[in-house]
């Protein structure tokens, strides 16, 4: 049997794939990409052309994500990005138990699981300042990307300012300073883990698991080592690919 999840982002748009159960094919789309090159318009509904994706015939279809309401996908059933991403974070790990916390483009999301369910969670979709959009623009003021920055962590210098506009003026501030572009890397990944620390530790378990584009923030994960109490701070090996993976594990769990 053929199973294909969908992960539609804000960001960007992931597509797993999996026969008889086992993982074969992955594709991530720029989210405008997606919708301009593989999608087509009909009576004001947008709808992905899978003759476009060229990914073949699907048994079962399953989608999430932020745009899952907004494309049509045939024969497709939708769930939660919490669900989703809670069955993704299981099935790439094998825990039972633990903290989930996936930073997406433009939201973060903090689960408790227990015996594999869902037990508490909290949704931060309003403030920018704790989602992978605040670090894309904030690496931009410095001159850097994303992925340039994510290797600083030592020396941060304080970035007090709780939201993302006044954090950016803050930032500046501290360029006229004169800090070195180690330092304010540092302290722009510092400044996006003092806002996940107090969700995290809202749900102690031994272990966190962190999922999203984020994941691949070396300095975040060493600041949650260093500062919270989890024993494990745990990347499965697709993290950007957690919520399509969900969707395919939740649909070959049913």
């Amino acid at each position: 049997m053929m199973v294909l999840g969908f992960d539609i982002g804000s960001r960007a748009v992931k597509l797993v794939s999996f026969y008889e159960g086992v993982f074969q094919k992955s594709l991530i789309f720029d989210t405008f990409d997606f919708y301009r090159n593989y999608c087509t318009y009909m009576e004001g509904k947008i709808f992905v052309d899978f003759e476009k994706l060229d990914i073949g015939k699907a048994d079962r279809i399953v989608s999430t994500g932020y745009g899952r309401n907004n494309i049509n996908i045939n024969g497709s059933e939708t769930i939660t990005e919490i669900k989703a991403h809670t069955f993704g974070a299981i099935g790439q790990t094998g825990l039972k138990e633990f903290t989930l916390l996936d930073v997406g483009g433009q939201d973060s999301k903090v689960v408790h699981i227990k015996n594999k369910r869902i037990m508490d969670m909290i949704l931060n979709d309003k403030c920018a300042a704790s989602c992978g959009r605040y670090l894309e623009n904030m690496a931009k003021v410095i001159g850097l990307s994303v992925g340039e920055i994510a290797g600083y962590s030592q020396n941060p210098a304080e970035l007090s300012s709780t939201c993302a506009v006044f954090a950016e003026s803050e930032l500046i501030g501290k360029i006229s300073e004169g800090y070195t572009a180690e330092v304010l890397a540092a302290s722009i990944n510092y400044s996006l883990f003092k806002r996940i620390k107090p969700l995290i530790e809202r749900f102690p378990a031994e272990s966190v698991v962190v999922t999203g584009g984020v994941a691949a923030n070396n300095a975040l994960l060493e600041f949650i080592k260093a500062e919270t109490d989890f024993k494990e701070v745990i990347v499965p090996q697709y993290p950007q690919l957690n919520g399509a993976i969900g969707c395919c594990v939740y649909a070959l769990d049913k």
